[in-house]
């Protein structure tokens, strides 16, 4: 089991975890997925869901708090209401590459 963290997000508190998934990949290797679930505050609302990528195949990649933020902001923008009972809404995307987010 994956330790729940806190983000803050304006005047909202969000419960996130990170986990890493392979997966079968195009060519016969492994695919790398970073899955990140965000809850508003509990689990009886909508749980927010990303499949994020690393921009690059790198093993170290992980989601950090940044990402998280970007993510959570990201789907709050395109429809996401963390406080509908039930249900998942799902975000696909890249994690940025580590030297490309410091310069940020």
């Amino acid at each position: 089991m994956h330790k729940l963290r806190t983000l803050h997000v304006g005047p909202r508190d969000f419960l996130w975890r990170a986990a890493v998934r392979y997966g079968p990949a195009a060519g016969g290797g492994l695919h790398r997925t970073v899955r990140v679930r965000v809850w508003d505050g509990g689990k009886n609302g909508r749980v927010l869901q990303a499949h994020l990528q690393p921009a690059a195949p790198d093993e170290s990649c992980f989601a950090t708090p940044r990402d998280v933020r970007a993510v959570v902001e990201y789907a709050l923008g395109h429809g996401w209401r963390p406080e509908a009972r039930g249900g998942m809404f799902v975000v696909r995307g890249t994690l940025a590459p580590r030297a490309a987010a410091a310069s940020n």
